[in-house]
């Protein structure tokens, strides 16, 4: 589980993250929110890419400030990865697999699903960006970890590779495991998620499941309840 407390980061002048409280549970959680309120930010908090001005964030009641070991028990799909372009996939998966080395599983598997296979010995600068997204799933999958991290795992996926994305997820999940998910697609959101974190301004303006947060608006339907929020606020 991961506990979050009063969680607190401002960049310059810019207060991202204004005392964010939660707890995520295993099972699929969906950061959501408009551009700017903190969703990257909290991610790369958690991981330790970012450090927050005060509050504090537990990972199975363990405080992470100022540790690193953690980090192995995480699997992390940037929301943008910059991976040299001079380097072929086959080089790239070899390169991660060496410096992560723990808890590998065969990645073939994987770029069989996302049919990688034509591109394994191409150069990453010769491939389109819905290739490369393929490519940054396979790395963040092909590990087994309690926790994994997908900020915006859609970008640039057709359809038959976003049905198999879902089918990652919820592999995944049976397996229990605790897996956070932003994305700005509302029709993956719905299909997959078990809780929904809505972030408003830097704070926690909704956590709950689908239908609570249907309750809490009045509306039937997912994508008008996530509007209907935005409207309240920004009108």
């Amino acid at each position: 589980m991961i506990k979050i407390t009063n969680l607190h980061k401002k960049f310059a002048s810019n207060e991202i993250l204004k005392g964010i409280n939660l707890n995520i549970d295993k099972g699929v959680t969906a950061i959501l929110g408009p551009n700017g309120s903190g969703k990257t930010t909290l991610n790369k908090c958690i991981l330790s890419m970012v450090y927050p001005d005060k509050g504090t964030i537990e990972i199975n009641s363990q405080n992470i400030h100022s540790q690193w070991k953690y980090r192995k028990g995480i699997d992390y799909l940037p929301q943008i990865a910059n991976f040299p372009n001079n380097i072929t996939v086959n080089e790239l998966i070899k390169m991660i697999k060496d410096l992560r080395q723990e808890s590998l599983k065969d990645e073939t598997p994987l770029i069989n699903l996302f049919k990688l296979t034509p591109y394994l010995d191409k150069k990453l600068t010769n491939l389109s960006g819905g290739t490369k997204q393929k490519i940054n799933l396979v790395l963040a999958f092909m590990f087994d970890n309690d926790i994994l991290i997908l900020d915006e795992p859609t970008t640039g996926l057709d359809p038959a590779a976003l049905i198999s994305l879902k089918e990652l997820i919820f592999k995944e999940k049976q397996k229990g495991k605790t897996i956070l998910v932003t994305s700005h697609i509302m029709s993956f959101v719905e299909e997959i998620s078990d809780q929904i974190v809505f972030i408003l301004e830097g704070k926690t303006y909704f956590h709950g499941s689908i239908q609570e947060l249907k309750e809490s608006t009045n509306q039937s339907d997912f994508q008008h309840a996530i509007a209907n929020i935005l409207t309240d606020n920004y009108a």
